[in-house]
């Protein structure tokens, strides 16, 4: 019996398993890059991925975890950026700002920034996806509480095995404007 026992097993080892629910969450990432004319590999639709449904709901916590730090790292190095520089790297006005007490006070804010970005390539696995994550994603739901990403089921069962098939995507980013039909004014038609 299985009581009390979390996670899926989706039918593969232990590591199998973890490098599965790496490359899917570095993947939703990935589809977020700019794309160039020679990318043969280029995303239909940015920000979203197609797999089977238990694969997206084991991996959904995955992504909204590394959503929440890169919020952190955005909202740290914003911090940090008071006691920053804008001269030049290996200047005299860069040097003097290395050693003075600005530099600490940068360094000292900065570290949560770098702290969660390791966090973020220890889960994902791949520099470009952090890179994406940090730079373009978390600064997109600063003001978001929680819940940046929805699962869809799909009518169509895959191919060859019939599985349930669904699709992983960002909230607020393919997302229909639904407008309600304007209510009908009687006044015209009771006055007549």
């Amino acid at each position: 019996m299985r009581h009390r026992r979390r996670g899926r097993v989706l039918g593969r080892s232990s590591s199998h398993r973890r490098a599965l629910y790496r490359n899917l969450a570095s993947a939703i990432f990935l589809t977020e890059r700019e794309t160039s004319e020679l990318d043969t590999n280029a995303p239909k639709v940015k920000g979203r991925i197609i797999t089977t449904l238990p694969k997206a709901k084991e991996i959904r916590p995955l992504v909204e975890k590394c959503i929440t730090l890169g919020k952190k790292g955005v909202a740290a190095k914003a911090a940090a950026a008071q006691f920053g520089t804008t001269a030049e790297r290996n200047t005299e006005a860069w040097k003097k700002w290395r050693e003075s007490e600005q530099y600490q006070k940068w360094n000292a804010a900065m570290s949560p920034a770098i702290c969660a970005r390791r966090k973020a390539l220890q889960l994902l696995g791949d520099k470009t996806a952090v890179k994406i994550l940090f730079d373009t994603v978390a600064p997109r739901y600063m003001d978001r509480a929680g819940g940046y990403t929805r699962i869809m089921r799909l009518a169509k069962p895959r191919l060859g095995d019939a599985g349930t098939r669904a699709i992983l995507e960002f909230v607020g980013q393919n997302d229909r404007v639904s407008q309600r039909a304007q209510k009908p004014s009687f006044g015209d038609a009771a006055s007549s």
